[in-house]
């Protein structure tokens, strides 16, 4: 993930740190029984880097060379929007576990929660 520079701010992931709690977060999800099917088949090397790319934007890291993170990288999948939620419930958790501050964890919660609409 080269481009994304030399941060964290304020305590927050580095490059780093950010594809490890990534890593981390689709572990939880493929653990999920509901949601492990929709990972099938995924090229999960291409949805790990769009969520490493939203999710540094979402930590105040620098959006590399383009305008919008890639949102929307679970719209695709068919989750539900109660799947969704859950989703963003392990990424909040693997946020915790990391001891991001809770105002990241709030502001990653929010980035992903926009991908689906709500």
């Amino acid at each position: 993930m080269s481009g994304l520079g030399a941060y964290p701010r304020q305590g927050w992931l580095d490059p780093a740190g950010v594809r490890d709690a990534v890593t981390r977060w689709l572990r939880a999800v493929a653990a999920d029984a509901e949601l492990a099917p929709y990972l099938i088949g995924v090229d999960s090397a291409r949805l790990s880097g769009h969520l490493a790319l939203t999710l540094t934007v979402a930590l105040g890291g620098p959006a590399g060379d383009i305008v919008r993170p890639a949102a929307g990288a679970w719209r695709g999948l068919g989750l539900t929007e109660a799947q969704h939620r859950r989703v963003v419930d392990y990424l909040a958790g693997v946020l915790q576990a990391l001891d991001v501050p809770a105002g990241a964890v709030g502001a990653a919660r929010r980035a992903f929660a926009d991908e689906a609409g709500g």
